[in-house]
């Protein structure tokens, strides 16, 4: 057998995706999946691995020092910690699950790694710990600026296992990436909650006119980026993922319609969120020069991904109930909260 992999919120869409990556690239892997299985991880996702012998699901709390502690005891040789409450909306009505999952969890899990010394501890973050850009890109020399409870708890997590790269040497990379979207995608971001909208005809809420820009990479592409980095890159240092592919959310919603051959009319406009950053723009080319480059093209991969909810719908569907939830009571208590009931 050959590397064993610890991948945390493997059940979740990048994670999910990651799993796959690994299981067709390297045969002789072996992979444990730690996975809290919170609203957003899903086990479907792995269904058609579930009984591969190289694959193995742990269902636990990366915050659990004992769970975390049994699981490295098996033998991990790389850390992939994707586990993280990772939704801008949810964070701004419930800061506190954020701030324990993405920064305790990160503690808990690099003393873990210090301990059974990993040869890599690989922190899968965001390009929105730099807040928003108006013009040219954020390099990872910047200084971070959330602007939400969930860039802000992010930020953090990083902070945390950076300095046990500075203090214990544990070999720690973090990775930034933009906004990535593919299959296995919850329901609850962007793409794929305007594509399950715009397939049953339903509104499709644009916050305020649609202006914010977003650098969007395709999850295959990020998956790539992540080898690359844990085989080529230095240990203590921050890589930028970015797809170069900075489209507007209005541009981006109109796509979906269009290729659904769907009206506009189903665009609904919505009172902005609070905090709301207007441009999230990276360079990537530190990464570039350790050999990546993405390879998809956004056309191509937008309508690939478009196409994967359309054959799919078994699989959302029963998500959408879920969401549709949240976002009504979300609705209500930010209405309350601006005192406008």
């Amino acid at each position: 057998m050959g590397n064993r992999y610890l991948v945390t919120g493997g059940a979740g869409f990048i994670g999910a995706n990651f799993i796959h990556f690994l299981l067709k690239k390297y045969p002789d892997c072996a992979i444990v999946n730690l996975d809290k299985l919170t609203y957003a991880g899903n086990l479907d996702n792995l269904k058609s691995i579930e009984h591969d012998p190289r694959y193995t699901f742990v269902q636990g709390d990366i915050c659990d020092a004992e769970c975390v502690k049994k699981v490295f005891a098996g033998g991990v040789n790389y850390v992939f910690n994707f586990a993280a409450e990772t939704h801008v909306d949810r964070s701004i009505q419930d800061p506190s699950s954020f701030i324990r999952t993405d920064v305790l969890g990160a503690y808990v899990l690099a003393d873990a790694a210090l301990k059974h010394g990993v040869n890599r501890f690989v922190q899968i973050s965001t390009d929105e710990v730099y807040g928003s850009i108006q013009s040219g890109s954020f390099s990872e020399s910047d200084p971070l600026n959330p602007s939400s409870p969930y860039s802000a708890s992010k930020a953090g997590g990083e902070l945390v296992v950076m300095s046990y790269f500075t203090t214990y040497q544990l070999p720690v990379i973090v990775t930034r990436a933009s906004n990535n979207y593919g299959p296995y995608q919850y329901p609850e971001k962007l793409i794929p909650l305007f594509v399950t909208n715009a397939i049953e005809s339903r509104s499709l809420p644009l916050y305020g006119d649609g202006s914010n820009v977003r650098d969007w990479l395709y999850v295959e592409d990020h998956c790539t980026a992540l080898d690359i980095i844990c085989e080529k890159g230095i240990p203590g240092q921050i890589y930028n993922i970015g797809g170069s592919n900075e489209r507007s959310n209005l541009e981006i919603t109109r796509k979906i319609l269009s290729y659904l051959s769907k009206s506009e009319s189903l665009i609904r406009r919505v009172k902005d969120r609070p905090g709301h950053d207007w441009r999230y723009s990276i360079d990537s080319i530190k990464l570039r020069n350790l050999g990546w480059q993405p390879s998809h093209d956004f056309e191509k991969g937008l309508h690939k991904t478009i196409d994967w909810y359309v054959s799919n719908s078994e699989w959302w569907e029963k998500l959408k109930s879920k969401n549709d939830a949240f976002i009504k009571h979300y609705k209500s208590w930010y209405q309350d909260k601006l005192g406008l009931n």
